[in-house]
């Protein structure tokens, strides 16, 4: 894609990635794939702000001179040390080795680990202002949002704001790089959802406190360093974000996340006639078969919803591996605040229910119905009990007799 002119004197000069499988060599972007986000703005001196991945350093640095002459350039500035926003910077470096980078005192440390880069490097302070010439950008301390050395570029006479990873999503921009040009905003919003649980849940008290320290800045156009920029509604990225962050500390929407693992079929078999149960009484499941889906799908699910149901063998008297996976990442992303209950088969002994209650005490996840479990394959019996169970489940969920 060509760079992209954002307001007078601003363009987007970002690159695609839709090459790599995993985002931090974790997290599977394909076929969707993911932006790096970069911007230039000329005044009568000329700044990059963030700049992209290494493998990615031809196109951006055709990027820049589509718009700029490379050599030129004044200033780089690093909101962010992650390689996938600072990669290139040596390269860039030897094609311009007069441009003063800056960043938070943090990132010129970090600047000499990851890089080497001594020279021509300056901390800027909270709230500072950098003066183009005719135009200015200021600085804003954004710290684990999601690393310590994270920072916000405010560019004052069109207020576009470079919120570094904040208010970005997954997913490479499909010819239009803003929100009014994105043909499926539900679809993308779904994905931003997964980059934040991903990349950002576990530091949401740092984001709620980013957005607040932002209240009083008038932001018209929001350009993250992946995803969409938001130019037509910016306060939607934003209000979805801050809404986000809250789950941290709330139990969420009423709703379900049904977590299962089956070796043979018996668990998955009452599985279904557990979320039937739920399903009856009015209240949404999404259904995770935990040996197939990703983690980074399941997160987003556990994160927005209030109630979990783990449907979990015995497996060689603990419990079944894949589901302590994902109670391991939940714990890692701080998921918290949930009810959960637990039902599942066994042979010769069980072993599953303890240890998964001491998951549920790491996790702070509060156990609201007795556990259900049976020997080997569901009786008809069985069945039905599954189906009241998730009944009951989901009425506990509203804190109710009878669901609404």
């Amino acid at each position: 894609m060509p760079p992209v002119r954002i307001r007078d004197g601003i363009f987007w000069i970002g690159v695609n990635d839709r090459t790599t499988d995993l985002f931090e060599g974790l997290w599977p972007i394909t076929p969707g794939g993911v932006s790096y986000n970069a911007y230039l703005v000329r005044g009568e001196r000329t700044a990059v702000v963030d700049l992209a991945k290494a493998i990615k350093v031809d196109e951006f640095l055709d990027q820049v001179a589509a718009v700029a002459e490379p050599r030129s350039l004044d200033c780089v500035v690093i909101n962010h040390m992650e390689p996938d926003h600072s990669g290139l910077l040596r390269t860039l470096l030897r094609i311009a080795p007069q441009v003063t980078i800056l960043g938070t005192d943090k990132t010129v440390a970090l600047l000499d680990s990851f890089y080497g880069i001594r020279r021509n490097v300056r901390a800027v302070a909270d709230g500072e202002v950098l003066s183009l010439g005719n135009r200015s950008l200021r600085f804003f301390s954004t710290p684990f949002v999601h690393w310590p050395e994270t920072m916000m570029t405010l560019e004052e006479s069109e207020r576009v704001l470079f919120s570094c990873d904040a208010f970005g999503g997954y997913g490479a921009l499909r010819g239009g790089v803003f929100d009014d040009q994105c043909p499926d905003l539900a679809g993308y919003e779904e994905e931003a959802l997964r980059y934040y649980v991903n990349i950002v849940a576990k530091f949401s008290p740092m984001v709620l406190k980013a957005i607040a320290k932002l209240t009083e800045v008038r932001v018209d156009v929001v350009a993250p360093s992946h995803g969409l920029i938001w130019r037509k509604d910016p306060g939607r990225i934003v209000g979805l974000y801050e809404r986000w962050a809250r789950y941290a500390r709330e139990a969420g929407d009423p709703g379900v996340t049904l977590l299962y693992g089956s070796m043979y079929g018996n668990t998955e078999a009452v599985m279904n006639a557990v979320a039937q149960g739920v399903s009856a009484e009015g209240v949404p499941v999404e259904i995770f078969d935990v040996t197939r889906a990703h983690v980074s799908y399941i997160l987003p699910s556990l994160w927005i919803r209030s109630g979990v149901l783990i449907g979990a063998p015995t497996y060689e008297a603990g419990l079944f591996p894949p589901v302590a996976h994902v109670l391991d990442m939940a714990g890692r992303k701080a998921v918290r605040t949930k009810k959960v209950a637990r039902f599942g088969s066994y042979g010769w002994s069980g072993g599953a229910q303890r240890e998964l209650e001491r998951w549920f005490e790491t996790l702070r996840w509060d156990q609201v119905l007795e556990p259900f479990e049976f020997v080997g394959a569901p009786s008809d019996a069985d069945l039905e009990r599954g189906e009241r169970f998730g009944r009951k489940f989901a009425r506990a969920l509203w804190g109710k007799e009878e669901a609404p």
